[in-house]
């Protein structure tokens, strides 16, 4: 069931989304050459648990790290390990909270070290998809209006958007209805009533779209092995323009990206 929230809940959501954002900025601080994906998880839960949250993540359905760390052709749900950084990768960190019984939800495509012109396209794109996809979420529209802007905007530079994953509303739970799938048709959908609030997360690969499933249940991969990049934000359907709860401020007023 789809479900507006009220001020007093927004007000919470939001206390979530910039815990978040401040976490992903934390992580993007140690995102370098040479860093392990297990060192990443480690900063993120430390910096969760230091501001009176828990990460969400951990035991959702049996997931057994606080973030997801998803290198190169991992599209999402990767574990961190000991797996060593290298200059040119990618890497998305997936980052859940829950505080005062509401939940946050971002995720981020970080480069490692220099990377090719090719990959900084690619991330390039993919974040600029998820601003269209939050440009269409205005009270009235549906979620295919979202997915719309999102699949256009992405196909028109040659990538391919996942299907099998999507967006979600969030509150009290991490994942909500609706689903906000990153394609669609304009006009078509769940509508959007105003005070909903939702995490668009558009899913891009760099060559096309096919997907699996590895053998640990978790991460998904491309499947030609190509990379992906991932950039999520939460926000509230409000009438004209959607107002967002979670940014990349943090991240980006670093420079280390």
């Amino acid at each position: 069931m789809v479900k507006p929230r009220t001020e007093e809940e927004i007000a919470l959501l939001r206390e979530n989304a910039i815990l978040v954002s401040k976490t992903l900025a934390e992580v993007g601080k140690a995102v370098a050459p040479g860093v392990t994906t297990a060192k990443l998880n480690e900063v993120a839960e430390t910096f969760i648990r230091d501001h009176g949250a828990v990460p969400s993540f951990l035991g959702f359905e049996g997931y057994p790290y606080a973030i997801c760390t998803s290198v190169n052709d991992v599209v999402v749900h990767g574990f961190p390990s000991n797996y060593v950084l290298k200059e040119g990768d990618i890497v998305t960190a997936d980052i859940g909270t829950v505080y005062k019984g509401y939940n946050g939800d971002s995720a981020y495509t970080f480069p490692v070290g220099e990377v090719s012109a090719e990959t900084r396209r690619l991330l390039d794109v993919t974040k600029a998809s998820l601003y269209k996809g939050i440009e269409a979420a205005v009270a009235g529209a549906r979620t295919g209006d979202i997915g719309h802007a999102v699949q256009s905007y992405v196909e028109s530079y040659g990538y391919s958007v996942v299907r099998e994953l999507e967006g979600h509303g969030i509150g009290r739970s991490m994942h909500e209805d609706p689903g906000v799938p990153n394609y669609g048709r304009q006009g078509h959908g769940t509508r959007l009533p105003e005070g909903l609030v939702i995490c668009i997360e558009p899913m891009v690969n760099a060559g096309g779209r096919g997907v699996y499933l590895a053998r640990n249940g978790w991460a998904v991969h491309t499947a030609d092995h190509r990379k992906a990049a991932h950039f999520e934000l939460t926000v509230v359907v409000r009438k004209g323009r959607a107002e967002q709860l979670s940014t990349f401020e943090y991240i980006e007023s670093t420079g280390n990206i």
